[in-house]
């Protein structure tokens, strides 16, 4: 199988070297190109070609690099592409990487696209941990690569939720913290919003300066061992090379800086570094590869040039670049100036037109209120016209009336005299009224007092009727038995007495008539006492509103009991002739 494999890559390698041409895709950071090479092109033909395309002049800190098994490796610029350890299937994927690091981002960097692509690859290896980052540093930096994305912060435009889809710090710093996205979201917009007057460029260069000072920045990392077989870690970066423990990535236990180091070199799996002082001990170690230890050499080299170019003068090229760089940053600043101007000049506007507004909506409200407040008064002044109209009616009404009142006053005043005249005058006639029922109980009182005196004359006669009948049988009844011939002349004188006193007698008739007309005016008598006594009832009932009790005389109180009490002076003689009609009555039995 191993024998069919190679003989299908053979055979790849030589359809590849008969094709003229051969596809590429060039992986960069923010993008991918693929495109056609011509298969006699070098390492370093394809990198001028990409870098050309990107506009990139600073090509010493780039390469392109590609996998290869479980480990990575650069295009070498002096061999043919196709002659090299690149990957064999079509097109061929490389990855345009920075290689080496500067020391000072700020100052080594000149291009703009320079700055971006190395913003954008320390960006991508904080995210994926490859640099640690603290949780503190992690938000700044994530402030900056907003403001390097979105640009100027503005409220109007970066509201709450505008970072949710964003990937911006590490997830162990999230997993970290026991904080919600918009916690952080909080945390990074309000960083962000204190990049005021910061352009993307600025932002990307102060996330870079940020970024350098990373224990991890710019190392790259290879397990190794030394003479005694220990594990350890060797890191080369722009300042040297370091030694660490396995699990410690941070704190190197030696450092040999590139201006201490004479000379690094490697023997199969061996590598050496020699120091510059004599007394120092070579340091050795072995790495498990070849392709390693080519690798670890490649970088070496690299950094040391750039740490010796980096202190000497720098080449026509480099100074010609600054220049460039210098005048375009200063146009830039000078655009960014007037564009700055402009837009605070534009903000003015927009604040004085805001102001207008305001004060045109202001001055609109104003004379609305005004037109609605004339509005009002006029209506008020309506309706206090209508008041007056009407309160002066009601004046006149209320003078009408005024005079209505007086006159009724006097009206009043006269009726109060006239009912004091009235009351007085009802007063006079009510004791009229009583005298005369006083006049006319001692009439029936009288009246009585006669007709029980010809009741009794009556009886009396009645009496003597009686017996004179009796007398009189008794007479006749003799005469008859005596002598029943004699005439009436012979009669003996007592006779003829007798019948005189027999003329003198009532008959029963007119004695019934007599009775009659007595019982008729008793009735009538009666009858004229009760209308008196409710004709007096009345009276006193109509003046009893206007009476002054406390004007009362203790006669008038007397009276009153007496009146409530049902007593008066004829009842007490009634009281009394009763007790000696009585007593008289006795005395007859």
């Amino acid at each position: 199988m191993a024998s069919a494999l190679a003989a299908k890559m053979g055979f790849n390698s030589l359809l590849r070297k008969q094709a003229k041409n051969f596809n590429v895709r060039i992986c960069t950071m923010e993008s991918d190109m693929e495109f056609s090479c011509e298969v006699k092109w070098k390492g370093k033909d394809l990198f001028d070609f990409v870098c050309r395309t990107l506009g990139l002049r600073e090509t010493w800190f780039f390469g392109l690099r590609y996998n290869i098994k479980d480990t990575v490796a650069w295009l070498k610029m002096e061999k043919r592409v196709l002659d090299q350890e690149v990957p064999k299937e079509e097109p061929i994927t490389l990855h345009f990487l920075a290689k080496f690091y500067p020391e000072n981002a700020e100052e080594e960097l000149v291009q703009d696209i320079t700055q971006h692509l190395f913003f954008l690859q320390v960006k991508k290896n904080i995210l994926e941990e490859e640099i640690h980052c603290p949780p503190e540093a992690s938000v700044l930096l994530a402030s900056y690569a907003v403001h390097a994305k979105y640009g100027e912060y503005d409220p109007n435009v970066h509201k709450p939720g505008f970072l949710a889809e964003e990937e911006l710090l590490p997830k162990r710093v999230i997993n970290l913290y026991q904080m919600t996205a918009e916690m952080w979201e909080e945390r990074i917009t309000a960083c962000y919003a204190e990049h005021r007057g910061r352009t993307r460029e600025d932002a990307e260069v102060e996330y870079l300066k940020i970024a350098q000072d990373l224990d991890m920045y710019g190392v790259n990392y290879f397990l190794i061992r030394n003479k005694k077989g220990t594990d350890l870690l060797l890191g080369v970066d722009a300042l040297g090379l370091h030694i660490y423990e396995p699990d410690n990535r941070l704190t190197p236990k030696c450092s040999f800086p590139w201006n201490e180091i004479r000379n690094i070199s490697y023997s199969d799996k061996e590598f050496t570094i020699r120091p510059l002082g004599k007394k120092t001990n070579v340091f050795k170690f072995n790495s498990s590869r070849l392709r390693v230890n080519k690798l670890i050499l490649q970088l070496c080299i690299g950094n040391h040039d750039l740490f010796i170019r980096r202190r000497r003068v720098d080449s026509l090229e480099v100074q010609q670049m600054k220049s460039q760089a210098r005048e375009a940053r200063a146009r830039k600043q000078v655009e960014r100036q007037r564009l700055q101007r402009e837009k605070q000049l534009r903000e003015e506007a927009e604040r004085a037109r805001d102001e207008l507004k305001r004060r045109l909506i202001q001055l609109q409200d104003e004379a609305h209120m005004a037109n609605d407040a004339l509005l009002r008064s006029e209506q008020t002044a309506d309706l206090l016209a209508e008041k007056a109209q009407i309160a002066e009616e009601e004046a006149k009404l209320l003078a009408q009336k005024a005079a209505e009142a007086e006159t009724e006053m006097q009206r009043i005043k006269v009726t109060a005299i006239r009912g004091q005249e009235e009351r007085r005058l009802m007063e006079q006639k009510m004791l009229e009224a009583e005298m005369l029922a006083l006049k006319m109980a001692d009439e029936s009182e009288r009246r009585a007092r006669e007709a029980e005196q010809l009741r009794q004359d009556l009886q009396e006669a009645k009496e003597s009727e009686r017996r004179a009948k009796h007398k009189l049988l008794e007479i006749t009844s003799r005469a008859v038995y005596a002598s029943p011939g004699l005439p009436s002349d012979s009669m003996p004188p007592d006779l003829s007495f007798s019948r005189e006193n027999l003329s003198f007698d009532f008959k029963d008739t007119d004695m019934k008539r007599l009775s009659m007309e007595i019982e008729k005016e008793k009735v009538e008598y009666m009858e004229k006492s009760k209308h008196l006594q409710e004709q007096l009832n009345e009276l006193k009932t109509e003046i009893e509103s206007l009476k002054m009790k406390e004007r009362e005389t203790p006669l008038d109180i007397i009276h009153n009991q007496n009146t409530e009490q049902g007593t008066s002076k004829h009842s007490n003689f009634k009281k009394m002739d009763g007790e000696e009609e009585g007593k008289s009555k006795k005395g007859q039995v």
